[in-house]
């Protein structure tokens, strides 16, 4: 189990995350791996986590039912080391989860490592497109990879892929 500093502000600590770090944790996730909270399956977390890296590139779109007015409040939560609740809903998915996209976890962290490359991608080439998030409304790219940050480390923990520090 990896144990990665919880530092959200450290952009070069981000950029490693997301380009072995992440990786490196999601190798001991298996398809029977059990959440330590939640009801995910491993398969839907890491679907999951494609999906909100699809939201920061434009290849989805959700709306933002967060009034307008709390959203600046709640974007303080991008800046700060505290973590994600465990038992947080996100407001888009509160029906529940879409359906399964791949036939199998191990074609689900492949479609997960090309979102995230398509991440990292857009964000080297042109960091300035604001995009919809369902919780802090449209924010850019800097803010999208401290979210996916927070997001996808609270999805690490819960799944005991690492050991929180």
């Amino acid at each position: 189990m990896a144990t990665i500093p919880v530092d959200v502000n450290d952009e070069k600590l981000r950029d490693t995350f997301f380009r072995t770090m992440l990786f490196d944790a999601l190798a001991e996730l298996e398809s029977d791996s059990r959440p330590g909270w939640g009801k995910m399956t491993a398969q839907q977390m890491v679907e999951h986590l494609a999906w909100a890296f699809e939201l920061s590139t434009g290849q989805a779109y959700v709306d933002c039912f967060v009034p307008e007015a709390q959203r600046e409040k709640l974007k303080a939560f991008l800046y700060d080391n505290r973590p994600t609740p465990h038992e947080f809903m996100n407001p888009v998915l509160a029906a529940g989860l879409p359906p399964l996209r791949h036939v199998d976890l191990a074609a689900a962290k492949e479609g997960l490592l090309a979102e995230v490359a398509r991440f990292a991608q857009q964000y080297i080439a042109d960091p300035a497109p604001v995009r919809m998030h369902p919780v802090f409304g449209p924010i850019g790219m800097e803010e999208w990879a401290r979210a996916h940050f927070k997001h996808t480390y609270h999805h690490l923990l819960q799944f005991g892929l690492l050991d929180g520090a």
